[in-house]
């Protein structure tokens, strides 16, 4: 299974899914796309870990998340329990293109794609409206796989501007209660796992060292070790070395530096082993990758 997922957005800058129901072959990994992606949660309960935060997950939620953003879903009581979802991922700056007639959504496209300070996740009580959407216009999108990628575009770029259209008033919404909540009730103390989170933000660029994280979070290392498998699912190593290659994976993207310096940079300074980590990972050598990107701003 590969952390990150990327190549799909190089051949077709979209890719809808619509209701698929994962209750059987769902798999819990951290990971990062190249593009946008957003997630609509039909059944099904768990969490979603973004980073430093971990969020809530039932039917109803909608979930964006940024370009190359680390994160990873946990279902509970599957498969006792279905999970059904539809997810789109995209690349942000084709869509944003699209809303040029639209100033007012094209704005609340870059706020969800580019605003830090913007909520990754909100939650509408009844998705009925937005369900008639998506099957009005999956019929659609399906049938225009067979006629040619600029058909199969537009259909996919008229879709996602209706559904944005709808999603930014629970936006808008979700937006203003957190606001008055903020008001009210000033925001609760972060979990063990978040602080751990937080610190591995930080220092995930030194050689790392459980000592120095038990220590930051008041713990014993063993106890540092099992709370975090426990609330986030997977190792520290895991999540590391997911946060590393994230990293590496910018770095190779929006900038000129060597790959040998990136391989530093995120902590890896083990040039052949982070080259090799790289691959695993990623599908692609550090190499590879770079240049992939490097052709397509040319092009």
């Amino acid at each position: 299974m590969k952390l990150m997922n990327y190549m799909n957005l190089n051949v077709h800058p979209v890719q809808l899914s619509f209701f698929k129901n994962r209750t059987q072959e769902f798999e819990e990994i951290f990971h990062a796309h190249q593009g946008m992606e957003l997630l609509i949660v039909h059944e099904g309960r768990g969490i979603a870990i973004i980073e430093q935060q971990i969020i809530e997950m039932t039917p109803g939620a909608i979930f964006c998340f940024r370009p190359f953003q680390l994160h990873r879903l946990r279902m509970y009581n599957l498969p006792q329990e279905s999970y059904v979802r539809s997810l789109f991922v995209l690349e942000p700056a084709v869509l944003e293109a699209a809303l040029a007639a639209f100033p007012s959504l094209q704005e609340f496209l870059r706020k969800l794609w580019k605003d830090p300070l913007s909520p990754q996740s909100f939650h509408r009580s009844d998705l009925t409206e937005l369900e008639q959407l998506f099957r009005q216009y999956a019929p659609r999108i399906e049938a225009a796989v067979d006629q040619g990628t600029e058909r199969l575009l537009e259909e996919q770029l008229l879709f996602l501007t209706a559904f944005i259209h709808q999603v930014r008033t629970g936006f808008e919404a979700t937006v203003t209660s957190q606001t008055d909540l903020a008001q009210v009730h000033p925001r609760k103390s972060s979990t063990t796992a978040e602080r751990m989170l937080s610190w591995i933000e930080e220092n995930y660029s030194k050689p790392f060292k459980l000592e120095d994280l038990a220590q930051a979070v008041h713990l014993t290392p063993n106890h540092v070790s099992a709370t975090f498998r426990q609330s986030i699912g997977s190792t520290i190593t895991e999540y590391l070395t997911a946060r590393r290659i994230r990293q590496a994976c910018w770095l190779l993207k929006t900038t000129d530096m060597s790959v040998q310096d990136i391989g530093e940079a995120v902590g890896l300074g083990n040039f052949s082993y982070f080259c090799q980590l790289f691959k695993k990972h990623v599908g692609y050598t550090p190499y590879t990758f770079k240049g992939m990107h490097r052709y397509e701003e040319l092009t």
